[in-house]
């Protein structure tokens, strides 16, 4: 099969949100907000340094406009796969597109490494860009988008829901195959099982009646469920309706007034709908946003970041996040941080509200920038890789010395 390879550059003007939000009714609120609040005082471990947010922000406004970073950025990305325009939903690659993005946002979370920084770490063997011949040797996140490109590649319909869900069509012994590591590498893919189990299930729900065995299907249902109203806030609401696997909740003592209730991070459900808001954002400022074609378009200024643990590694050395000596100790020496622990949530909330006040000091600076959380974690995400590879260092502000992300096993992130 062949796709359309991601383009060299992207130009554009960015589609400004902020007109249409200005008239438009109000929304719902995003749960992960007051949920992220609320632990960050509860909790009270990470804490946020708002005169280190507001130079963090006019350091992050002068990249973003220096590097015309806009949504389309997205389509730049040398490993991504990228949907033909204009829209046009019968087309395969369109389809393709957002089988590739739904399972890739499925299945991402827990990249890190216990042998972090070594040459034997789990890694893919797959070329440095659909373009490119020269081969490499993918980590991290992008282990997971080169094992299945490679898949493709070599011909496994790896991201048809109709063939992953299928234990006859696709044995495990097949998946194991597609994340095959690199001959150098001395760790399989981390939580391989669960990501099989989650691809049956995901794969399942797909394939019922009302989806019709794709992620375009599912699309089409949230459409017809919203009358082409839909905003990103709904198509996470859907999603977290409809499968187990993305529910990203927990349930924490405290709240006042009731001993034990649920708070929400949303991580993949939230990235699923901004990759396909990105991914299909259109060129032109007349043209309306396909899969949220309604008057309010995606509304995407009330989606969240993606509390992982890169963005908060980045944050803290920025110096936006500041933590206790304990929590310092237990980054530096490796220690693994249980999911739900306080301090695993207090590092995801505090990262939460972090974001939200970065885009609200851009709003108050009167930004032209598109401000929304979700350009600012794409932002920070891509400036994070860059810091670690060597790419790039921060300067202009002054920073924290770098610590290890923090290590924390688990389906959510």
């Amino acid at each position: 099969m062949m796709f359309s390879t991601p383009d060299e550059a992207s130009t554009s003007p960015v589609f400004d949100e902020k007109n249409i939000e200005q008239s438009s009714p109000m929304h719902a609120a995003n749960p992960v907000v007051s949920s992220a609040e609320f632990l960050l005082e509860q909790t009270n471990v990470v804490k946020i340094n708002n005169d280190a947010v507001k130079r963090a922000t006019q350091y992050i406004l002068q990249k973003v406009a220096s590097e015309s970073y806009t949504p389309r950025t997205w389509r730049t990305h040398p490993l991504h796969i990228c949907p033909p325009e204009p829209y046009d939903p019968d087309d395969i690659l369109t389809g393709a597109c957002l089988n590739w993005i739904f399972l890739i946002s499925s299945l991402n979370f827990s990249f890190w490494s216990e042998k972090e920084g070594r040459p034997d770490r789990y890694g893919v063997e797959w070329r440095t860009s659909w373009s490119s011949e020269t081969i490499t040797v993918h980590t991290g996140y992008w282990s997971l988008v080169a094992a299945l490109n490679r898949a493709l590649e070599e011909g496994i319909p790896i991201i048809d829901p109709r063939f992953y869900s299928s234990e006859t069509l696709c044995p495990d012994s097949l998946i194991a195959h597609v994340f095959r590591a690199a001959p150098q590498s001395a760790e399989s893919m981390p939580l391989l099982n669960e990501r099989l189990a989650i691809m049956r299930e995901v794969g399942t729900i797909l394939c019922n009646d009302d989806f019709g065995g794709s992620y375009l299907g599912f699309l089409e249902a949230f459409q017809r469920r919203h009358a082409n109203q839909g905003t990103a806030l709904d198509l996470v609401q859907f999603i977290t309706d409809s499968f187990p696997s993305f529910r990203d909740e927990r349930m924490f003592n405290g709240r006042r007034g009731n001993p034990c209730s649920p708070v929400y991070f949303w991580k993949r459900p939230q990235i699923l709908v901004a990759e396909t808001w990105a991914s299909f954002y259109p060129e032109s400022l007349y043209t309306p946003h396909p899969i949220f074609p309604g008057p309010s378009g995606a509304h995407i200024s009330t989606l969240t970041m993606f509390a992982d643990y890169r963005i908060p590694q980045i944050l803290h050395h920025m110096r936006i996040l500041t933590y206790p000596p304990s929590l310092k100790h237990d980054l530096r020496t490796g220690a693994h941080l249980e999911a739900g622990s306080i301090e695993e949530m207090s590092l995801r909330a505090a990262s939460i509200v972090a974001v939200e006040r970065i885009r609200s000091e851009m709003i108050r600076c009167g930004s032209d920038w598109e401000a929304s959380c979700v350009l600012i974690d794409f932002y920070l995400w891509d400036l994070a890789k860059r810091l670690q590879d060597g790419e790039e260092c921060i300067e202009g502000i002054e920073t924290e010395d770098v610590l290890p992300a923090h290590r924390t096993r688990s389906i959510w992130y």
